[in-house]
C-alpha cells in the first residue's frame, strides 16, 4: 500500500510542472527615465514627430526609459519625481502654466536634470527663471544651411564622440545675448563658414548646473534629416546622461569674454564686406572698404 503512494506521488510531480522564480536581470530594469515634452504655442518643427521616435531608440539601445507627451498637466511634483531628465524638444512659446512652472522649479530644485533642443530656446520668454534655466533666448535665423561646428570641449560626454570640426546642415539661431560666462560652452559655430550670423562669438551648445539641477542645451535640431545622423545621436545621448547625472561632466562656467564686443563688431564688418564682394560678384558697381 505504501509502495502504490509513493507510486503515486511520484507520477502527480511529473505531471504537474515546477515554476522556478525568475528574477529580474539589473539590466532589464532602465537606469533612468525621460520626460520627452514637446507642446508648442508657436511654430511646430515638422521634426518633432522624428525626434521623439530617435529618443526612443536611444532609449531602447542604452537603457533609459522614454515617455512623450505635449500634456503639460504633467509637470505636477508627483509625477516629474518619476523622471531624471525632462528634455524639452522644439518647444515653442509659453506652455506651462504658473502652477506647472511652480513644480518644474522644484523639480530642479530637488536635484532633475533638463534637456533643451533646438526651439527649446524659443520657449517661455516671459519666465525669467526659465531663460537662465535654458541660457539664452532665441532672436533669428537665417535660412537653412551647411555650416562648420567648432567643437571647443571634446571631453564632455556630449560631444566626446565629434570631430572638432563638424560641418552639417542644420537651421542655425542668433541668441539674444550670449551665455558665456553664466555656462560652460561645448560648441560655437564659425560665422565665417555660412552666411547670417550676427554674434561672433557663437556658443550652439552649453551646459551648466543650476538651482541644484543639471542643464544642457543644443541648438542643433531643425530637420527631420538631422535625427537620423549617428554624431547628432551621439550628441544629444551625452547631453540626455549628463542630465540624468548617469555620467559625470564639467560644466563649470566658463569666463565672460572680455573681447567679444570688439571682435563681434570686426565680424560684422567682415560679414559686411563677404556680402559686398557677393554683390560685386554678381554684377555690382563698387565696392566700399575700411
Amino acid at each position: 500500500m505504501m509502495r502504490l503512494t509513493l507510486t503515486a506521488v511520484a507520477s502527480f510531480a511529473i505531471l504537474v510542472p515546477v515554476f522556478a522564480r525568475v528574477e529580474p536581470r539589473p539590466d532589464d530594469d532602465p537606469g533612468f527615465s525621460v520626460l520627452v515634452f514637446s507642446k508648442t504655442a508657436g511654430f511646430r518643427h515638422d521634426s518633432i514627430p522624428d525626434g521623439i521616435a530617435a529618443i526612443q531608440q536611444l532609449g531602447a539601445d542604452h537603457n533609459f526609459s522614454v515617455v512623450a507627451t505635449e500634456d503639460d498637466a504633467q509637470f505636477t511634483d508627483d509625477n516629474l519625481a518619476n523622471y531624471a531628465v525632462v528634455l524639452f524638444l522644439n518647444t515653442t512659446g509659453t506652455v506651462l502654466d504658473d502652477t506647472e512652472k511652480a513644480a518644474f522649479t522644484r523639480y530642479i530644485e530637488s536635484g532633475g536634470g533638463f534637456v533643451g533642443i533646438h526651439s527649446a530656446t524659443d520657449t517661455e520668454y516671459e519666465w525669467p527663471w526659465y531663460g537662465q534655466l535654458v541660457g539664452a533666448y532665441f532672436h533669428d535665423h537665417p535660412q537653412i544651411q551647411q555650416a562648420t561646428v567648432d567643437v571647443v570641449d571634446q571631453q564632455h560626454p556630449s560631444t566626446a564622440d565629434l570631430p572638432a570640426l563638424w560641418t552639417r546642415t542644420d537651421e542655425w539661431y542668433n541668441f539674444q545675448t550670449n551665455p558665456r560666462g553664466s555656462v560652460h560652452v561645448l560648441a560655437v559655430l564659425d560665422e565665417t563658414t555660412y552666411d547670417g550670423g550676427t554674434m561672433g562669438d557663437h556658443p550652439i551648445s552649453w551646459c551648466h548646473e543650476f538651482d541644484n539641477g543639471r542643464s544642457w542645451y543644443t541648438e542643433l535640431g531643425h530637420t527631420q534629416q538631422t535625427y537620423s545622423e549617428p554624431l547628432y545621436l551621439s550628441h544629444i545621448l551625452g547631453g540626455i546622461r549628463y542630465g540624468a547625472s548617469a555620467v559625470p561632466g564639467d560644466c563649470t562656467p566658463d569666463a565672460a569674454d572680455p573681447l567679444r564686443s570688439s571682435r563681434r563688431a570686426g565680424h560684422l564688418r567682415f560679414q559686411l564686406n563677404r556680402q559686398i564682394d557677393k554683390f560685386l560678384r554678381a554684377g555690382g558697381a563698387a565696392s566700399i572698404r575700411d
